[in-house]
């Protein structure tokens, strides 16, 4: 199982590698290959190289980030609820996000729809507080992290009566509606390296502390009172898993809004190569969520050039295919 895990490792690095360099190479007029600088034999053309590295590299890699947060909080969320069907929004974030962005906009839309720098970081920031709110609500509600059915189903709810009331704010406002549009969809398309530098940051906080909780994590498997058997302090424990989850998501949905599926696929596509161990699996389901939408990236922009597709839609076809496959496989 460890040298298929290795494996495994390498082939979703060579993957993501291969996507990388298509990303690089497909803009929105499709495939555009390296041009040399006019008058020149050797050397690239400034304006493809500009294009290049400040739009196309940066979503590149944002893309991957993203994918890789969700991945990961999929994997920490499957494993906390013990639920295969668990995914990174169940606990209020994307409800959240979109509520607070939904009511920027209506109340301050003038400040916030600016084309300025400051009006993408307050969008940025107004996503990443909201779902961050969106757990908190949760856990007010649930009375903290120690009941985990609890937990769920308060975060069903938080993401229902959030939701709705996103929902009434854009039937108010069309500006926000617009707006908001490309938000629930999923977009990368304005990930830039201010993005990419947050996310990693992210990434850096919340995938070292989901590896130190992941024997919490293989306990919580055998079930709540083996765990508690085993001492693992199942508050505290489930307290800190769900900061974990909290973060990963926020950071994921404030740069590229609600990506659905990624966050629930990505641990059952690695899992036959990865087992049950967490410390193997958080590593590999970020991994595989990466590429996820990297691809999910790279054919939104190829598919109808010049024309361009959401990423969230790829996304939620390409899990609900998948999903559907392994109902029909289980099944027979």
């Amino acid at each position: 199982m460890r040298a298929s895990a290795t494996w495994a490792g390498l082939a979703l690095l060579g993957m993501a590698l291969v996507w990388g360099v298509l990303g690089l190479l497909i803009g929105s007029s499709g495939w555009q290959w390296p041009m040399p600088a006019s008058g020149s034999a050797s050397g690239l053309d400034p304006v493809w190289w500009s294009v290049v590295w400040d739009i196309r590299a940066p979503r590149t890699v944002g893309a991957f980030l993203v994918g890789c947060l969700l991945g990961l909080a999929g994997a920490v969320a499957q494993g906390l609820f013990r639920n295969p069907l668990a995914e990174p929004y169940l606990l209020g974030s994307s409800a959240g996000a979109a509520l607070l962005m939904a009511l920027a906009l209506t109340v301050g839309s003038g400040w916030v729809v600016a084309a300025t720098w400051w009006s993408q970081v307050g969008l940025t920031g107004v996503a990443f507080v909201g779902a961050v709110a969106g757990v908190w609500l949760t856990l007010v509600l649930a009375r903290g992290a120690v009941h985990t059915m609890r937990l769920l189903l308060c975060g069903v709810v938080v993401g229902v009566v959030l939701g709705a009331l996103t929902q009434l704010l854009m039937v108010w406002s069309a500006e926000t509606w617009r707006t908001m549009q490309a938000f629930m969809l999923g977009n990368t398309a304005l990930l830039g390296w201010s993005s990419c530098a947050a996310m990693a940051v992210v990434l850096a906080l919340s995938l070292p502390v989901a590896l130190m909780l992941s024997r919490v994590l293989d306990a919580l498997a055998l079930g709540e009172d083996t765990a508690r058997t085993l001492g693992v302090p199942l508050g505290l424990a489930r307290g800190a898993l769900v900061a974990v989850l909290a973060l990963s998501c926020a950071g994921a949905v404030a740069q590229a809004g609600l990506v659905a599926f990624v966050g629930l696929v990505a641990p059952h596509l690695v899992r036959p190569w990865c087992g049950a161990r967490h410390r193997t699996l958080l590593w590999h389901a970020s991994l595989m969520g990466g590429v996820l939408l990297l691809a999910a990236d790279v054919l939104s922009r190829w598919l109808l050039a010049p024309q361009e597709l959401p990423v969230g839609v790829l996304t939620a076809v390409m899990g609900g295919v998948y999903l559907l496959a392994l109902i029909q496989r289980r099944g027979a």
